[in-house]
């Protein structure tokens, strides 16, 4: 993949491609009167659940979305996300994204506020429909409740260098990961770093460094024999993180391989990401038994291509966590691993329709091993923008 290819896939925007030094901000009449319109449908059967899932046993709907952009003027552009999710017979409408962005900053320099997908790591800031599994790793779904969107602002910048580099700072509310009554009205900020070239013309990396700091995710307060929200087993959904700490830390390694950069009829995408979390509980509870002090989670998986139809896929991961009771005037800690193997087959009728079969094995020591099988569709018709690198 060429240099110039590999920023414009990368960093894409709908109106600004930050390419080395140079920003290029097209403007298209007919869009700003216009706004894009597209819908993503996401359906599913299941014959069993896996730990902190937001999708449940059964026929279910998934992250189905409805999304709207455009250019406002040439100098801001502007974006919606809404998505319904079904659980039993129930049915949620939750607003994911509603930002505006800059588009004709000098110098690579790019800020979006409102509501939008964090930054964090590298699946966080990509919409689910676009992942190759039915689900994000169990990594996400413990730390970052799935896909940690927030409001707040960011600013980005990417520098002009030969080597990819962008660099980014967020500060955000945090309800979503908040383990205290008494929050702080900004309570997440996070730094992140990505670099990116290429290896040769068929293939290109990517590796990120990621930072969130969290004012309101130390566990400070426990009432007598209450079960602490820690960890939550019992397979209710939730869209809030699992288990919070002071300190969320990442690592991320993306490589692809396409022959001579064409990934149309065939590719191979190889992705590692490390977290740690650190601060979990109040410091008054660090003499009790087991209390945790740091935990980690992390996820390795691969996806082939070999036709524009046809993809398969392997994904390993764990995520630590631990339940937790309060007895008088000590805390009892059960410290718990989640591990999680899944295997995918998916059908492409084209690039706006998959047909996918997975097959996970869960793994948690408080429990016997699952087996769950899920065949998921997800269409998407109206607009539809670039995937991310």
């Amino acid at each position: 993949m060429k240099k110039k290819e590999y920023l414009v896939f990368v960093n894409k925007k709908l109106a600004t491609l930050a390419i080395g030094s140079v920003v290029i901000t097209p403007v298209y009449a007919d869009v700003l009167s216009n706004p894009q319109i597209g819908v993503v449908l996401d359906g599913y059967y299941q014959d069993g659940q896996r730990n902190n899932s937001e999708r449940e046993e059964g026929f279910g709907l998934g992250h189905t979305e409805l999304n709207m952009s455009s250019n406002i003027d040439d100098k801001f552009y502007g974006a919606l996300t809404a998505v319904l999710e079904s659980h039993g017979d129930e049915t949620e409408l939750m607003l994911e994204e509603a930002f505006i962005e800059t588009l004709a900053l000098p110098y690579g320099f790019n800020v979006r506020a409102g509501r939008f997908l964090s930054d964090f790591g590298y699946l966080n800031n990509q919409h689910m429909h676009t992942d190759s599994f039915v689900e994000r790793p169990i990594a996400y779904r413990t730390f970052l409740g799935s896909h940690y969107y927030d409001d707040g602002v960011r600013a980005n910048i990417v520098l002009p260098t030969d080597l990819y580099v962008k660099f980014g700072v967020e500060a955000l509310s945090g309800s979503k990961m908040s383990s205290v009554d008494d929050a702080s009205t900004v309570g997440v900020y996070t730094t992140t770093l990505k670099l990116g070239h290429d290896f040769s013309e068929s293939s290109s990396w990517q590796f990120g460094l990621s930072y969130l700091r969290n004012e309101n995710g130390k566990a400070s307060e426990f009432d007598d024999h209450d079960h602490i929200h820690a960890n939550e087993h019992d397979h209710d959904h939730s869209h809030a993180a699992a288990v919070t700490g002071s300190n969320l830390y990442g690592a991320d390694f993306v490589w692809k391989w396409a022959p001579n950069g064409n990934y149309k009829y065939s590719n191979l995408t190889l992705s590692a990401e490390y977290m740690l979390l650190d601060g979990v509980v109040d410091s008054k509870y660090k003499d009790d038994a087991d209390a945790p002090d740091n935990l980690s989670a992390y996820y390795v998986s691969g996806v082939y291509r070999w036709s524009p139809s046809w993809s398969a896929g392997v994904r390993y991961g764990e995520a630590e966590s631990y339940d937790g009771h309060a007895h008088g005037d000590h805390m009892h800690f059960i410290a718990l691993n989640d591990k999680e193997l899944d295997a995918m087959v998916a059908w492409d009728s084209s690039h706006f329709g998959t047909i996918r079969a997975q097959y996970t094995r869960v793994d948690n020591q408080s429990r016997e091993t699952d087996n769950v099988f899920t065949l998921q569709y997800v269409m998407t018709f109206g607009a539809h923008g670039a995937h991310a690198f």
